[in-house]
């Protein structure tokens, strides 16, 4: 039975807002330390651009990871937030000097370098300081994935990477260039992958590659196999964990690591997504011609995948059940009716889902937007002058109705 206390004290909160379980979090974290920390030479850094909340950073950091980062703002924010310099790595295409420098001054552990265009600038940058910088060429190993076309990033066409054709003369160049160090090869090949057969795929690649390197007589002190692991949106409360046992153990059966080589990984959906749901209230339910809908005071500017993606998430009824926020707890024994449910955003896209089964919905209710932890509060915009959402943990948020 809902607690009806609790119930009026909820509505006294403003949405929408980013809810966060970091009691959830703190469990994945502590599986993905179980599953890689069996081999001494894994490393896994944490994708920032996934969930960049500060509260959220501090605990992953508190775990032991290290940090991938996109940004020099990410990198300010790794730093900030506890991770240590040498375990952050940096990606992306297009790179700035201020973030060359800055990564460079920070003495993280290697650049993730995308073109021969942006080698010669971070050398040129490392110089200029007496400094060296370390480098991990990021390959473009053209393995399909079984994802999203928007979030594939290993085929051929894709902006990523370096040619594997002219992988070897990179490498070379990099090897006699002054002011960088070597480090090893960077691969990453999609997000949102259940398949296993994907990573199974970039494994046997990576041994065709260190095959050919070594026949050159180059050898790779470490690998970065990226992440791209997914997680179940259909269901989140079934698979709250994803199955970092059949992840890593698809690199330790099939990858032929040499003897001294270190692995990384680049986690970022799969450690942050099922912890974080988006509440959001409704505010008109609207009866059309044949579609009900359901208007929310969320829409695209706090939750932008489903627009941009097409991406789907699970939509459930939100209340306090024992003074502790619950997911489909209000009205589970009446039938459930089909809404378009959409938010107020003048955009025709900004719908998070057509057709939907829900309990009947009246204004003033609540409901939750799962498996929102990443890309979710990052991605959050201004646009139609809306202000940002607020975020709140189980537990603070369990606090805060007790006043």
């Amino acid at each position: 039975m809902l607690d009806a206390h609790r119930d009026a004290r909820l509505q006294d909160i403003q949405t929408p807002f980013y809810l966060y379980d970091t009691d959830l979090l703190q469990q994945t974290l502590d599986v993905i330390r179980a599953e890689a920390g069996s081999h001494p030479c894994y490393h896994v850094h944490y994708a920032i651009k996934a969930n960049s909340n500060p509260v959220i950073l501090r605990q992953i950091a508190a775990a032991g990871l290290g940090a991938d980062c996109v940004s020099g703002g990410e990198i300010h924010a790794a730093v900030e937030s506890g991770f240590k310099p040498d375990s952050i790595v940096f990606a992306g295409v297009g790179k700035a000097d201020w973030e060359i420098r800055l990564a460079l001054q920070t003495g993280i552990g290697a650049f993730n370098v995308e073109s021969t265009e942006e080698l010669d600038v971070i050398a040129q940058l490392a110089a200029e300081q007496q400094l060296t910088a370390r480098i991990s060429l990021r390959i473009n190993p053209d393995v399909a994935a079984h994802t999203h076309a928007h979030i594939t990033t290993g085929r051929a066409e894709n902006k990523f990477g370096i040619d594997r054709n002219h992988m070897v003369e990179v490498i070379r160049k990099t090897l006699a260039t002054p002011h960088l160090d070597f480090v090893g090869l960077h691969f990453h090949i999609g997000s949102q992958m259940l398949d296993m057969s994907d990573f199974l795929a970039l494994a046997l690649r990576i041994n065709e590659i260190q095959d050919q390197l070594e026949a050159e007589g180059i050898r790779l002190p470490s690998i970065n196999v990226g992440g791209g692991l997914g997680v179940d949106y259909d269901h989140p409360d079934r698979h709250p964990i994803p199955d970092f046992a059949a992840y890593f153990a698809t690199y330790s059966d099939n990858l032929r690591l040499r003897p001294g080589q270190h692995l990384h990984f680049e986690l970022g959906r799969s450690v942050v997504a099922q912890m974080g749901s988006l509440i959001s209230r409704v505010l008109y339910v609207k009866h059309g011609t044949v579609k009900r809908f359901a208007i929310l005071d969320a829409g695209m500017t706090e939750l932008i995948r489903p627009a941009l993606y097409g991406a789907l998430h699970a939509i459930q009824t939100f209340d306090i059940d024992g003074g502790r926020p619950c997911f489909a707890s209000a009205r589970r024994d009446q039938d459930y009716v089909t809404y378009d449910v959409v938010g107020p955003i003048c955009e025709s896209s900004d719908v998070f889902a057509r057709d939907y089964p829900l309990p009947p919905l009246q204004r003033g209710d609540m409901v939750a937007i799962r498996s929102a932890g990443a890309y979710g509060e990052v991605m959050a915009s201004c646009y139609n002058c809306r202000q940002l959402p607020a975020a709140h943990t189980v537990n603070d948020l369990q606090e805060r109705l007790k006043r």
